[in-house]
């Protein structure tokens, strides 16, 4: 197909309207509808059996960055449905991170020991193709509930080892203010809880929601940060870097967290021009995610080899500042694990020897003395490898009788 959009200033204005409530009332809900968008778009019966079995929208905003109606454009290969993503391969399942079984109750998750999750509704201005909660967004459209509200709250006061709650969905953002408000106070309500994050694409697929109030409103119950979703240069648009500007200038800390995705952003220049873009708007690199096993994604997914590629290709081109993390996020529950080059060539108790970004090794000197002076302080087990490094705990197994985050107790 390869067909070049071709718009004029007065129809690419109209569809990228400052009027927030105005872009989801108009979202594009159809492929048939898309073709009004979309100069020689033509969909295929595939691409319609697709978008029946994963819901299909987009704001009129994002669909105005599309440039080429065929998948060599990098916006419509995260907005727009393909054949290929009714293909599934065996290994991929609906609910690959095991969110399920980490629900103590409805619409929170608690999988790590200090950090909750809040799933407040199943709406987003944009379904992206590449989502990992593909079983219930768009499908779980309404708001969080006065009941669920209380019940989270609730929750998080039984558990004062979470310090970190963070909002997710679907998209927070898609709520109204008064209904967000009602949230943030409930959580801030919890003494215990120092941080609220919330995880929002908004500021990519709708920016003109994040007005001067919602920004006032964010500050009222600060700390808060907001973790965006930018994945390919073409997103960093100057509506989405006001958007940000108005953020950080309330006192809202911006990161982001991109995923890697096959055909869009695995490569490395356009990872590092990704990354300047965000540092040059105060938008912080945090993460970059290995796509999910999620059904759905095949034709999206990249090998790890190719996301160990590109980060070591950034590095030595990027301050460590504009690097993000590496991380896949373990299936069933696993949780997030970093994913590095290897720069350590040989070690012994004498000498470590390091490759660097150049291809050069470098010998570095060990010390001497082996222990520290607080090695002799009292050690808190908190679980993990650390623990049976320091011989806190010396087995590599899984202790007898494990309970999940959520199932433990105040003798546990």
């Amino acid at each position: 197909m390869n067909v070049r959009m071709s718009r004029s200033p007065d129809e690419v204005e109209a569809m990228q309207r400052p009027d927030w409530r105005w872009q989801m009332s108009n979202r594009i809900t159809s492929l048939e509808r898309l073709q009004e968008f979309l100069p020689g778009f033509t969909p295929t019966a595939e691409q319609i059996a697709v978008s029946k079995r994963y819901p299909f929208a987009v704001t009129p905003y994002y669909a105005s960055l599309i440039e080429r109606a065929d998948v060599s454009d990098p916006i419509y290969q995260m907005a727009v449905p393909q054949a290929a993503e009714g293909i599934d391969a065996p290994e991929l399942i609906r609910d690959p991170l095991g969110e399920h079984q980490h629900s103590p109750v409805p619409g929170l998750l608690h999988r790590y020991p200090d950090r909750a999750v809040l799933l407040l509704n199943g709406l987003c201005p944009v379904y992206c193709r590449h989502c990992t909660r593909k079983r219930f967004v768009g499908i779980e459209k309404g708001a969080a509930s006065d009941e669920k509200i209380t019940l989270w709250a609730d929750y998080l006061r039984k558990h004062p080892e979470i310090k970190d709650v963070i909002l997710s969905g679907g998209d927070p953002l898609t709520m109204s203010n008064r209904r967000l408000e009602r949230v943030l106070e409930a959580v801030r309500s919890v003494e215990s809880v120092e941080i609220i994050r919330i995880g929002t694409r908004i500021p990519v697929l709708m920016p003109m929601r994040i007005t001067p109030e919602l920004c006032e409103l964010l500050d009222r119950y600060a700390p808060v940060w907001v973790v965006t979703h930018f994945n390919h240069p073409r997103e960093v648009t100057p509506l989405a870097a006001e958007a940000c500007e108005r953020l950080v200038r309330a006192g809202v800390p911006v990161n982001n967290q991109s995923v890697l995705l096959r055909g869009v952003n695995d490569h490395p220049d356009i990872m590092e021009s990704l990354c300047r873009s965000l540092m040059r708007n105060r938008i912080r690199p945090y993460y970059l995610h290995q796509s999910d096993i999620i059904q759905g994604i095949e034709h999206l997914r990249t090998r790890t080899s190719r996301g160990v590629e590109i980060m070591e290709a950034l590095r030595g081109r990027l301050g460590g500042l504009a690097i993000p993390l590496y991380v896949l996020d373990l299936p069933e529950g696993g949780g997030k694990v970093p994913i590095l080059p290897q720069y350590i060539v040989s070690q012994s108790p004498h000498k470590t020897v390091l490759r660097n970004f150049e291809g050069r090794l470098v010998s570095y000197p060990e010390p001497a003395q082996l222990d520290s002076p607080l090695d002799t302080l009292q050690r808190v087990q908190r679980g993990g490898i650390a623990d049976q490094l320091s011989g806190v705990r010396p087995k590599a197994l899984i202790p007898q009788g494990y309970k999940k985050p959520h199932e433990r107790g105040e003798d546990d």
